[in-house]
């Protein structure tokens, strides 16, 4: 098998709201098509994905870059032992004369890159990426129901107490249990009242996170935590800069709820500083790193092994990512839940058409590889780009 196409083309996502400091109404996200010279029901077998969603489209790193080291490649270079194709080996080859370090959009251009592989060789097997995955790094078997969570919360244009409550209460009517919304975006006083607004739907501060978005500095996010203690949330996400791993240590020192972060670690040496020196507690704190974001598959399974390595779960683990790629990554590793953005970030975000999530539960579908195709409004963009 060798590939004889790659295309990428941005996709503008559809979404006017904001967090604490971004609007995302003109962020876009690069869709990745990896076409192949194998036919599998008179077509050309083709493997798709995208980068995570809640960045930008990486059009100039794949096409300038990494697209061209590929498609140069000697196609033996590129294939595991079974002939199939190696997202480790493809990883090596896209980052070829990389410099190590420099994280950044680099890592989200080559986790597109590397996902699609994944799509691909599922669908040769005829299987659900989360169990190609979950047999390439040794697990039994993927797991088949995965404990899921609604993002929303964003600030809105105009938004007040009720459309919040309105949002939160659709998630639960679709069946959702738990929630995330977002703060740092307004006072402390208006966030703790839109809080409580939450609240009254979730039911419960075990039921509810919230995220800033790394908007506070080390005295803002401890007044922030002060005012959070009693409610006893599920998780305080991303008080300040992801790099601040001393603002971290204070927080988890003066905090006794767990904290969540991650998203924005791109490398497993990235995850090695955190719980080195971000005060991370085994057990308790939530790690969001995501795939889509990092690399790929390839290096997160690097990032749970340094985690496992110093004591830390993989069960902690719940990946930023709010889509169908995030869903089987979680399942095909055994990691301990998934992001959802039910209705936002479109046409992206959120699982396949025929998902219904029971009792804050989702059960992994059948379809071959990520089962993009399932989503109707997403398969009709690919359908474009590969044609």
């Amino acid at each position: 098998m060798r590939i004889t196409r790659i295309i990428e083309k941005p996709l503008r996502l559809e979404s006017n709201i904001s967090n604490a400091f971004v609007n995302f109404a003109h962020h876009t996200v690069s869709l990745i098509a990896i076409v192949t010279d194998k036919i599998v029901a008179g077509k050309p077998l083709t493997g798709i994905s995208f980068n995570s969603i809640g960045r930008y489209a990486q059009s100039g790193i794949l096409k300038d870059r990494m697209i061209p080291r590929l498609l140069e490649e000697d196609p033996e270079n590129l294939l595991l032992e079974d002939g199939t194709l190696s997202p480790e080996k493809v990883s090596l080859v896209a980052l070829r004369n990389e410099k190590p370090g420099g994280h950044g959009d680099r890592a989200h251009a080559l986790a597109g890159l590397e996902l699609a592989v994944w799509d691909l060789n599922a669908k040769l097997n005829d299987e659900p990426a989360c169990q190609t995955i979950a047999r390439h790094f040794g697990r039994e078997a993927a797991v088949t129901e995965v404990d899921v969570y609604a993002a929303g919360g964003y600030y809105y244009p105009g938004e007040d107490l009720t459309a919040l409550k309105a949002e939160l209460s659709r998630y639960a009517a679709q069946g959702f249990t738990r929630f995330k919304m977002k703060i740092g975006g307004a006072s402390l006083e208006t966030d703790r009242q839109r809080i409580e607004a939450a609240l009254q739907v979730a039911g419960g501060g075990s039921r509810l996170a919230v995220d800033a978005n790394g908007r506070f500095d080390q005295d803002t996010a401890l007044q922030y935590a002060r005012a959070l203690e009693p409610y006893g949330l599920m998780w305080f996400e991303e008080a300040g800069d992801p790099l601040d791993y001393e603002l971290n240590c204070a927080l988890a020192q003066a905090y006794n709820g767990p904290l969540a972060t991650g998203e924005n670690l791109f490398s497993a040496m990235d995850v090695k500083n955190l719980i080195l020196f971000g005060g991370m507690r085994p057990g308790h704190d939530v790690f969001q790193m995501d795939s889509g974001l990092s690399y790929g598959v390839t290096e997160y399974a690097r990032m749970l092994k340094e985690m496992e390595s110093r004591g830390f779960s993989r069960k902690q683990a719940y990946p930023h990512g709010g889509q169908l790629l995030a869903l089987h990554v979680v399942a095909g590793l055994g990691l301990g839940g998934c992001e959802v953005y039910p209705s936002i970030f479109q046409p992206l975000g959120g699982f396949g058409d025929d998902v219904k999530v029971v009792d804050g539960k989702v059960r992994v579908g059948d379809a071959p590889g990520f089962g993009l195709e399932t989503k109707s409004a997403l398969i009709r963009e690919f359908a474009e780009l590969v044609s």
